[in-house]
């Protein structure tokens, strides 16, 4: 089902750089659907139902962490009762914490990108552990006020935004990290964020708007990922793609025409060529296992 009333939908804003609400014990949704002009990060910490964000649906249990971006819509479907805890954020906070220039500028373009892989964004198991253990002091210092509590929650919130963005960022190639030339970054981070508009990924356009020369770029690309331009784009978007297969219910068909598919079989083609399988025996067979995975 589509999730979409724009016309009655409620808008929320923040009118600080960020805020924590914890939310106890619920067995509904008290908003309804709506959406933000601000991150809001969810933790999920006791209880199971179910995310909908913009057009998908993810099953959520305890640990879980989403991260919603300006504009996306949501709503809960809960399950059984549960507690939320809500750290929201804008681009103020980002800006005024003490990070180099550079980290800023790669964590405002990870947490813009990351509405293009919904879902629990917690990938790496020792990370899932590490932000369970910082939510717990999160949430205690947000309920006790100890002395200090407003230095030491504003450290915690910026050591959870960097543990998101290594996770986010691993769609990035192996090669690449926090030593990696600035360049090499942002042509990536200009694919991820136009992976839907195939003509921004022609070899001329990112070679004008990074001031490579076109007969450079592939082999300035190879250098510094170790892959070509052709194979990053396409091993992004098939992993768009399963995750789109795993987490919505959109059709083959639906999910073709968005990643610019000349048609379902040409997508079919690709998919089963990388992949070892159509899309429609991928969803089924991992999405199986997923569910069962959530019991």
């Amino acid at each position: 089902m589509i999730l979409v009333y724009f016309y009655t939908m409620v808008k929320d804003h923040l009118r600080q750089p960020f805020e924590l609400v914890l939310k106890e014990l619920m067995d509904e949704c008290p908003r309804g659907i709506h959406k933000h002009t601000f991150f809001e990060l969810i933790y999920i910490v006791t209880g199971t139902g179910k995310q909908c964000i913009n057009e998908s649906e993810f099953a959520y249990k305890q640990g879980n962490l989403f991260l919603m971006a300006p504009n996306d819509t949501h709503l809960f479907k809960i399950k059984t009762t549960t507690r939320f805890f809500f750290i929201r954020f804008n681009q103020i906070f980002i800006k005024a914490s003490k990070k180099d220039e550079d980290l800023i500028r790669r964590l405002e373009m990870i947490l813009q990108n990351a509405r293009h892989e919904p879902g629990c964004i917690l990938m790496n198991e020792t990370d899932k552990t590490s932000v369970n253990h910082l939510m717990e002091i999160l949430i205690h210092e947000h309920l006790h006020h100890d002395l200090y509590h407003n230095e030491l929650i504003t450290q915690l919130v910026n050591t959870l935004l960097v543990i998101i963005a290594r996770n986010i960022g691993q769609a990035f190639p192996e090669k690449i990290d926090e030593t990696s030339e600035q360049k090499a970054v942002d042509i990536l981070q200009y694919i991820q964020a136009n992976i839907y508009y195939p003509e921004k990924l022609r070899a001329v356009q990112i070679s004008e708007r990074f001031g490579i020369a076109e007969t450079y770029l592939g082999s300035y690309f190879k250098k510094h990922t170790n892959e070509t331009l052709q194979q990053y784009v396409l091993n992004y978007k098939l992993r768009l793609i399963e995750n789109r297969l795993l987490q919505s219910n959109m059709r083959v068909t639906e999910i073709a025409d968005e990643f610019g598919f000349t048609d379902k079989s040409h997508l079919n083609r690709i998919f089963k060529k990388y992949r070892g399988m159509n899309p429609t025996d991928y969803k089924k067979r991992l999405g199986a296992k997923n569910v069962m995975s959530s019991i």
